[in-house]
């Protein structure tokens, strides 16, 4: 770390961009190095107490581990053998699955080899058993007892015995044939009523490999060559959509009334209920439509001078990536480490389903179950899921805004360091890590009960009354807005930390004092600029899928392109999220860059903007049309007005 404690910051203080470093929040820091050793613990638990090995290995249903010498368990016959030269679990009957408790119920013994053909009777079990030295019957019974005791019916294999591959890694006997699967197939996909339909989708995707990884490499570049074709068409782009949003509201409002008269005159012919309950429907529609036009003309009359703020960051954010062009590249990083650690998270729940002591069932075979508050350690790791992966979001939030903040509040772009970005991953690492530690922790505690809630509601799903499912969704929709809103906060809290080096709850106050001081902007910003960004979503997505069904419906080789082309726009959508949402970070991060700085800069010998030229532009702008109007004292006029404030320092 930077530091091995936190700077004492003094009582009142002033916004003081990149002048000052310490370390923030490392209470939170020590906390969340202490949960990690925590989740370390959990999968050192699991791995000592033997669940790897029986993951990875396989056991049987007496609680035997393939492919090693077993220790007896007391009171469970077939336990404790060496089963050395037998390193795979086969199943009896390996399509009898339950769906509700997502496992196999069949009973399960260790072999030397997985049978690599159809055996459809006891003589073909015998032949396999004396040709591989394999035996897929239950360990009491001898090959040569196969044909001839009756209890072979009952420990030997459900015929027929389907033709079976290890599974890599995992030392399972799984069936080749897929529709051993139809019934765990169709609870999945409902549309699958046959194996056929789904072979076919599978060799359409595999069919068509180079031309999805082709798309997807198309997607990549559209998102890129977006974010460089946004900063030069932002200002038509913005008011090219203000203009079809007008037309849109005004044509739909005239279309309604011009219904309205039409069916007025044509019902005094024809007095019927329907035709005055369509009338009466007709007039509302149209009642509606007109104060929604009203309202949003009145509303973009407010904003309009705030859209072209909005025109104005846009183009700054184009300018930004040019100078920080490793911005570009930010998202592989965030979902590179994600992946890996989601990789770990997945590899340590199956150790924990797998852990604990063997206890015999009601049906006399072996399971592994934690006893005392050790059977809890899966709920510590799910909330190790939410935070981390949180946590390491948060990082690149901070990681966009403390780049995002050097190349704003430098003066000569010249001087930029060699690369800002890195710059900022060591202040992260160096005296922000406890900041983003508390941030994501606050997410965390507001995301875990809406996923409780959403799994009770979708556990209940037909069985409780219509009261309660109302109110579980309005729990559920009120936790989703207060995670968003916190999540918008923190960014800005991060943004602040970055600027100034305070805590987070300081950041976090300073921050929303900015954005209540120019609501009206931060509205126009996230309405006009989030649609606009979800547009090239949506261009980009319809884009890959055009140039999918051009070239996808030139194959012959398969029937069945569905699915290749909905992988290929979820992947787009994907791409082209995260990229631009990379763009909308940096939009917020110098929107509340410019607020500060034109709150306590003016322009003046001594107190200089560090603002880009084309917001310069825009604040002289502002200040004639004040002037010219004569409203020096207006809402624009306090938003612009410089005032430097003494801050308390709290958390």
């Amino acid at each position: 770390m930077g530091c091995c404690s936190s700077a004492a910051q003094s009582s009142k203080r002033e916004w003081k961009p990149l002048e000052d470093h310490s370390c923030t929040d490392v209470p939170w820091l020590l906390l969340f190095i202490l949960f990690c050793i925590g989740m370390g613990f959990i999968c050192g638990f699991s791995i000592a107490t033997g669940a790897a090995a029986r993951l990875l290995s396989g056991y049987d249903s007496y609680g035997n581990i393939c492919g090693q010498k077993n220790v007896k368990v007391e009171g469970i016959v077939n336990s404790g053998l060496d089963l050395t030269h037998k390193k795979y679990v086969f199943f009896l009957d390996p399509c009898n699955i339950d769906l509700v408790h997502q496992k196999i119920k069949s009973i399960a013994l260790c072999v030397s080899a997985c049978p690599r053909k159809e055996l459809k009777t006891l003589a073909d079990i015998q032949n396999f058993a004396e040709i591989n030295g394999s035996t897929l019957c239950s360990y009491e019974l001898q090959p040569s007892e196969y044909t001839t005791d009756p209890r072979a019916a009952k420990l030997c294999p459900k015929f027929p015995v389907p033709e079976s591959a290890p599974i890599p890694f995992f030392h399972r006997c799984a069936p080749v044939n897929i529709s051993c699967y139809a019934k765990f197939a169709e609870a999945l996909i409902t549309f699958v009523s046959d194996s056929s339909v789904l072979h076919r989708l599978i060799s359409g995707v595999m069919t068509s490999k180079e031309i999805i990884m082709g798309l997807c490499l198309l997607s990549l570049v559209l998102s890129m060559i977006l974010m460089v074709i946004i900063r030069y068409i932002s200002r038509v782009l913005v008011w090219i959509l203000t203009i079809l949003v007008i037309l849109g509201s005004l044509g739909g409002t005239g279309v309604l009334w011009w219904l309205y008269a039409k069916q007025r005159i044509s019902a005094g012919a024809l007095e019927t209920q329907v035709a005055k309950d369509n009338l009466q429907a007709l007039l509302i529609y149209a009642i509606a439509a007109t104060v929604f036009t009203v309202i949003l003309f009145l509303i973009m009359l407010i904003m309009r001078k705030r859209v072209a703020l909005t025109i104005a960051l846009f183009h700054v954010a184009g300018k930004v990536f040019i100078h920080l062009p490793l911005l570009v590249f930010q998202p592989f990083w965030t979902f590179f480490v994600l992946v890996l650690f989601w990789t770990y998270w997945i590899t340590v729940l199956l150790f924990l389903g797998t852990t604990g002591s063997p206890v015999p069932n009601e049906e006399g075979f072996v399971e592994f179950r934690m006893a005392g508050p050790l059977k809890y350690m899966w709920w510590y790791h799910v909330v190790g899921l939410v935070w981390i992966s949180e946590f390491i979001l948060a990082c690149q939030q901070m990681t966009v805004a403390g780049a995002v903040v050097t190349y704003y509040f430098t003066r000569e772009k010249r001087h930029l360091p060699f690369t800002p970005i890195l710059a900022s991953v060591n202040r992260l690492v160096c005296y922000h890590l406890g900041t983003v530690a508390k941030g994501s922790f606050i997410i965390t505690l507001v995301k875990i009960p809406r996923m409780i809630l959403m799994y009770i509601h979708t556990q209940l799903k037909g069985k409780e009354n219509a009261c309660a499912r109302c109110m579980l969704k309005a729990c559920i929709c009120c936790l989703w807005c207060l995670e968003k809103c916190l999540t918008y906060l923190n960014q800005n809290a991060y943004t602040a930390t970055a600027i100034n080096s305070t805590n987070f709850c300081t950041s976090a106050k300073d921050a929303f004092v900015i954005l209540v001081e120019n609501a009206l902007r931060v509205a126009a910003i996230n309405t006009v600029g989030d649609f606009m960004l979800f547009l090239g979503k949506v261009l980009i997505v319809c884009s890959t899928g055009l140039a999918g069904i051009m070239l996808l419906n030139y194959q012959r080789d398969y029937t069945i392109w569905v699915l290749p082309l909905i992988i290929v726009c979820l992947f787009a959508f994907l791409v082209a999220h995260c990229f631009l949402s990379i763009y909308e970070m940096v939009v917020d991060v110098l929107f509340l860059c410019f607020a500060i700085d034109t709150k306590y800069n003016d322009g003046s010998p001594g107190r200089e903007f560090y603002m880009d030229k084309v917001l310069m532009e825009f604040v002289e702008n502002s200040r004639k049309s004040m002037k010219e109007a004569g409203r020096g004292g207006g809402a624009e006029g306090r938003e612009l007005k410089p005032m430097v404030v003494t801050k308390k320092n709290s958390c």
